[in-house]
């Protein structure tokens, strides 16, 4: 049954990933798909591993707040 991979950075907050899981659950459900067949799984990569436009994104967002995320 489905399998679904969601990336995200590291330090993204318990509460944001316990959403993700549930409601990305919903969609194969509201598609009759049993609920205990729905496998998700969240990565969390580091900043410094993921790249936007060839710049890492510790730099390119290293001033911005971004809600959900603790930077620690």
């Amino acid at each position: 049954m489905p399998v679904v991979h969601v990336n995200v950075w590291k330090g993204f907050e318990q509460e944001k990933v316990n959403y993700i899981i549930e409601n990305i659950t919903k969609v194969f459900v509201d598609i009759e798909i049993p609920a205990e067949a729905v496998e998700v799984l969240v990565h969390e990569v580091p900043q410094s591993h993921w790249g936007i436009g060839g710049v890492p994104a510790s730099e390119k967002f290293k001033d911005t707040e971004i809600p959900g995320w603790n930077k620690k």
